[in-house]
């Protein structure tokens, strides 16, 4: 009787410490399995975070990318040249399509009337040829003649000029990559705000032989991608091609003006203003500007370099800089951001499936 009642005791005494095991492993295991799913589910991740992972994968390491070589003649001056620079955007097709096609046309005429009627004057109404000179006043179709053609001249000239001025001035469309441009005494600053929010000090290349411009930044022609002299950067503007880029311009002191001809690209950078245009680069290549507004001793050494490279290219370049992001989260539409709704929804069930448990 007494083996009897000490097995029944150890027999209870295993089944107390079972059920304990149990209740440890049943409120230790969730939470395992829970900390490990959470750990381990790529749900909902920031868009940052998804941009510089999609960036990694695009630009096969941050190391990958080497500055574009310019193509001579191509978004520079050249040398003996007259006209516009080659365009390569379509505001500034459109602005050399008016200026080829409308303006230098009607110049050419006006010009060539004046130089006729002149000539004409000249031999015709000269002192020898009309020793009494003409009293014709009040010609009332002649009056109509010289007031009308210039109007109409005027209007021709107008509308598609009041139209370039519209495509100008377009906003940028939502979801697209914004650059902050900064002008200094006497450098710019490009800012990325999409991109980690990085910065970019552009400074013009010191020339050989001459007095220094920039204390420590390079000469000209140490690298075998520098352009031009009195043009080439340190670190040039990198934009990505075919995409429109929102700039928003200003001045950290007195008055720039931040100009690149061959991308029909000027703006005035105003201090404690920012102003906004939109670029398109429509093919890839280095295209250069300058300061346009005088603004200090050093105006003419405040070079513009902007470099436009295919999207993936632009995605190498940005990782190279410290905290530098895709910005592929900021162009998906807000649609997308409709699954993240059931990790609240999971969430919010959560105190609700414990409650349960402890019913139980």
């Amino acid at each position: 009787m007494t083996f009897g009642k000490t097995i029944h005791g150890l027999r209870q005494g295993i089944g107390g410490l079972g059920l304990s095991v149990a209740a440890f492993l049943a409120a230790s295991v969730p939470a395992f399995a829970q900390g490990a799913a959470a750990s381990s589910a790529p749900a909902a991740p920031s868009p940052i975070a998804t941009g510089a992972a999609e960036g990694a994968a695009l630009a096969s390491g941050a190391g990958s990318y080497v500055p574009m070589k310019p193509v001579e003649g191509i978004g520079m001056p050249i040398d003996g040249a007259l006209g516009l620079q080659t365009q390569f955007s379509k505001t500034g097709e459109y602005g050399e399509w008016i200026h080829d096609i409308i303006l230098m046309p009607i110049i050419t005429a006006i010009c060539v009337l004046v130089l006729i009627l002149l000539a004409l004057i000249a031999v015709r109404f000269n002192r020898r040829r009309n020793p009494v000179a003409s009293k014709t006043s009040h010609n009332t179709l002649l009056e109509v003649v010289w007031t009308l053609v210039p109007v109409l001249i005027l209007i021709g000239i107008a509308v598609p000029s009041i139209d370039l001025i519209a495509k100008q001035y377009k906003p940028a469309p939502e979801g697209a990559l914004t650059i902050k441009v900064t002008g200094n005494q006497w450098f710019w600053t490009y800012g990325y705000p999409d991109n980690g929010d990085f910065e970019v000090i552009s400074n013009m290349l010191n020339i050989p032989g001459q007095p220094t411009i920039n204390n420590g930044v390079r000469e000209v022609g140490s690298k075998p991608w520098d352009g031009p002299s009195h043009l080439e950067v340190d670190n040039r503007m990198v934009v990505p091609v075919g995409e429109p880029i929102r700039l928003q311009i200003t001045a950290a002191d007195v008055i720039h003006s931040f100009a690149v001809p061959s991308l029909w690209f000027k703006l005035d950078a105003v201090p404690g203003r920012i102003n906004e245009k939109v670029l398109v680069v429509e093919k890839p290549g280095v295209y250069y500007g300058q300061c346009s507004e005088l603004c200090g001793a050093k105006h003419g050494y405040m070079p513009i370099a902007v470099e436009a490279l295919p999207r993936d290219k632009y995605n190498a370049w940005v990782l190279t800089h410290a905290g530098g992001t895709i910005d592929t989260g900021k162009k998906k539409p807000a649609a997308a951001a409709a699954p993240a709704a059931p990790a609240a929804d999971a969430s919010e069930a959560a105190p609700a499936a414990d409650a349960t448990a402890e019913a139980e």
